[in-house]
C-alpha cells in the first residue's frame, strides 16, 4: 500500500538518541478495512478503497451500508482511494501501520484549521501601511492600495486581500517516523502537521 488513513491525537515531545529534544505529532494510523477494489474493466481504473473509524448505522446512508456490508465490516466514518498498492488484496482485507517503519520519512494529507474571515496582517503576513505618525489613524494593519485607478480601472486577480483564511487541503512532506507503536496502532512523527486534534490524515509513504 502507498498510504493509509488515520487520525491525528496530539502534540508531544521525545528525545533523540543524540539527546535532541524533538517536537512530534501523534497519529493514530489503522487498521483500515479495503471496502472496494476498482479494477480497469468494470471502474476504468484501479485502486484500492480503505475505510476508517466507526460510523453510527442510523446516521449512515442505507446506500453506504450495503456498501460496507460487501465488505463484511461496519460503517466507516472514512473513506479514501489508492492507486498504488500490492496485487492480491481483496474486499474485507485489513492494513495496519506495518507497511511503515521508523527512520522512513512520509507526507502527511490534512485540512488545516478553519480561522475564519481575516485580514491581510494574519492572512498574508503584510506588515501594515507604517507608523502611526503624520496624521495615519487607524492604519497600522490595513492593506494600503489595490490597484491604479483610470487604468486598468480594475482590480487584478489573485490581488492578496483580507478573506476566509484556513480550512484548506494541506500535505506536509518528510516527516520522519520517530516511533511506532502497533499494539495500540500509534505512529509519532517528527514535525506538526495540519489540522485540530481529531482530524481525519491521509499518510503517505
Amino acid at each position: 500500500m502507498s498510504g493509509l488513513i488515520g487520525k491525528k491525537i496530539g502534540m508531544t515531545s521525545l528525545y533523540d538518541a543524540e539527546g535532541n529534544l524533538l517536537g512530534c505529532t501523534v497519529l493514530e494510523a489503522g487498521p483500515c478495512v479495503v471496502t472496494q477494489v476498482k479494477t480497469m474493466e468494470r471502474d476504468g481504473y484501479t485502486a484500492v478503497q480503505l475505510g476508517f473509524g466507526e460510523r453510527k448505522e442510523k446516521n449512515t446512508p442505507a446506500a453506504a451500508i450495503g456498501h460496507f456490508k460487501k465488505a463484511n465490516t461496519t460503517p466507516k466514518s472514512k473513506v479514501f482511494e489508492f492507486k498504488e498498492f500490492e496485487e492480491g488484496l481483496k474486499q474485507g482485507d485489513t492494513v495496519d501501520l506495518g507497511i511503515f517503519e521508523e527512520g522512513a520519512y512520509i507526507a502527511v494529507t490534512s485540512t488545516s484549521k478553519g480561522k475564519g474571515f481575516q485580514g491581510v496582517v494574519k492572512r498574508h503576513g503584510f506588515s501594515g501601511v507604517g507608523e502611526g505618525t503624520h496624521g495615519q489613524h487607524d492604519r497600522s494593519r490595513a492593506p494600503g492600495s489595490v490597484g491604479a485607478s483610470s487604468t486598468p480601472s480594475r482590480v487584478f486577480k489573485g490581488m492578496r486581500m483580507a478573506g476566509r483564511m484556513g480550512g484548506d487541503k494541506v500535505t506536509t512532506e518528510n516527516l520522519r517516523v520517530v516511533k511506532i507503536d502497533k499494539e495500540n496502532n500509534l505512529m509519532v512523527v517528527h514535525g506538526s502537521v495540519p489540522g485540530a486534534k481529531g482530524t481525519y490524515v491521509i499518510l503517505w509513504k
